[in-house]
């Protein structure tokens, strides 16, 4: 594989006269974890689908693997794994049968099948429940089965489109780890995501998609660093203690009731030294201090102009 798994130049793609990709351009470095934000129907899955050679494109180029989607469909549908938004297993089947029936699709040889199979169901584990009808799954463990089926065929690249939905905390956690360790073993991963902090706990870099354009793209730190909003907060014991620091940090703003000050600032470590330094010169005390930073709900919300819960309601 190139040191680009996948490249996307002036990609476009529209449905009648309504365009949902309008000529994007994104690289992902290879054995690095990517993820795609952006509102319901900006065009997300469409991506996706063009990228895994489901769907074909208007306009522009898109290899995947250092292969074209376009023009050498059979060679990227032999390197890449999907995981869709739900997972595609046969309840009438059992997870073992799942596998085998995946492994036959990718005409293995029946031993290579068996070991890779049993390997998989360690790796997931999903021994206990191996021979059991995945009609008794649990929602986390049919996600893990989704996910073990695509891995059967040894992908470079695998494209995740939202593959936590639904699953409680500790599952989401659990198929975090396993991402994880297929990075760690080389895979490229494509994720899209409603879960803005899934993104920021996985993703080496990320690119926001509204209105089939991206309006932005960068290491999560990056994104974050674009949106005002962080500040040091100050908690002090008493009214003269906010008071005397309100009148030497000018343009802070206080809060009474709580008795805080809220300073604007970047976080650094040098700002932060600065302000603790000037607090001390003046025998300022202050009895609690915290730093806030934007996250990616307030990049999220500044690129897009709605917030993740208004997206989660539709």
């Amino acid at each position: 594989m190139t040191s680009s798994a996948i490249a996307v130049s002036g990609l476009r793609k529209a449905f009648g006269d309504k365009v949902v990709l309008d000529g994007i351009d994104l690289e992902v470095k290879a054995g690095s974890i990517f993820s795609l934000l952006g509102p319901n129907g900006a065009g997300k899955t469409t991506t996706v689908n063009v990228l895994t050679t489901l769907m074909k494109a208007d306009g522009g180029t898109a290899k995947v693997a250092g292969y074209d989607v376009a023009t050498e469909t059979k060679k990227v549908r032999e390197v890449i794994g999907v995981t869709g938004q739900f997972a595609a297993v046969d309840e009438l089947l059992t997870g073992q049968e799942n596998l085998r029936l995946m492994a036959d699709l990718k005409r293995m040889r029946s031993e290579e099948s068996r070991k890779r199979t049993t390997r998989l169901l360690e790796r997931f584990d999903l021994v206990e429940s191996a021979q059991k009808m995945v009609s008794t799954y649990s929602g986390g463990m049919r996600r893990k089965l989704d996910l073990a089926m695509t891995l059967i065929g040894d992908p470079q690249v695998i494209f995740l489109d939202e593959p936590t939905t639904g699953l409680d905390p500790r599952s989401r956690r659990t198929m975090w780890e396993i991402i994880r360790e297929l990075v760690a073993d080389g895979v490229t991963i494509f994720l899209t995501t409603q879960y803005l902090d899934e993104a920021d706990h996985l993703a080496d870099r990320v690119a926001v998609l509204h209105q089939g354009r991206l309006v932005a793209q960068g290491t999560p730190g990056e994104l974050k660093r674009q949106v005002p909003g962080g500040h040091v907060r100050l908690r002090f014991a008493d009214v003269s203690g906010l008071d005397a620091a309100a009148r030497l940090l000018t343009g802070s703003t206080r809060d009474d009731q709580d008795l805080t000050l809220r300073i604007p600032g970047d976080g650094e470590v040098k700002s932060l030294r600065v302000l603790l330094n000037k607090l001390d010169e003046h025998s300022i005390d202050a009895e609690e201090f915290s730093v806030h930073t934007p996250d990616l709900d307030d990049v999220f919300l500044a690129l897009t102009g709605r917030s993740t819960e208004t997206e989660a309601a539709k």
